[in-house]
């Protein structure tokens, strides 16, 4: 780093007797902002990944797929409104709980699947149906999303909290001007008139 750019970054910190006390000030805010978003930011970051992603793989531990016939036929899948179509749908189905009773209900299967056919249902320890867990690489997404998130929270209401500091000492700064301005104007305007 040259000397020229230090110089610019450091300016705040070196001894100048023109350097007020709102200088000092801001230049801490500016520090402690980078800290608390470095630091702070990525804390929340790791932290809100591991609290979002632990249930979502305690949930794919506790659910488990079962084999299930059709009670009745799969009706063919309506189009969404992207005219796209989705390729699972409702349809009642037989399967049979880990305690060996055996229960109904709608869970959703592959569209045009005629009754009497096998699939697939996902259970929970009771034997109730529930939906299909989100895979390792799925809760890893939404684990790594919903971080990135969080760190940009802090990030952003930092700079938020430092933009709030920075008008309030521009304020304080102008109106010391003023005051300054006020007490010098008459005896500089008298001495060119």
């Amino acid at each position: 780093m040259s000397a020229k750019v230090r110089g610019r970054l450091c300016w705040r910190w070196r001894r100048n007797p023109l350097k007020r006390r709102s200088d000092v000030v801001e230049a801490w805010v500016a520090l402690v902002a980078g800290l608390v978003m470095a630091v702070g930011g990525t804390a929340a970051g790791v932290a809100t990944a591991a609290a979002v992603e632990q249930p979502l793989l305690a949930q794919r531990a506790e659910r488990h797929s079962v084999p299930a016939r059709l009670l009745e036929d799969a009706p063919a899948a309506t189009p969404r409104a992207d005219g796209s179509r989705a390729d699972r749908v409702p349809a009642e189905v037989r399967w049979k709980a880990p305690d060996g009773t055996v229960h109904t209900g709608v869970a959703q299967v592959r569209e045009g699947r005629a009754a009497g056919m096998s699939t697939v249902v996902w259970i929970d320890a009771r034997g109730r149906l529930v939906h299909e867990p989100l895979t390792q690489q799925e809760a890893d997404s939404r684990a790594a999303l919903t971080g990135a998130t969080a760190a940009t929270g802090v990030c952003l209401v930092t700079l938020a909290g430092r933009r709030v500091v920075r008008w309030r000492l521009d304020r304080g700064r102008a109106a010391q001007w003023e005051r300054a301005w006020a007490e010098v104007e008459p005896r500089w305007s008298s001495r060119g008139g």
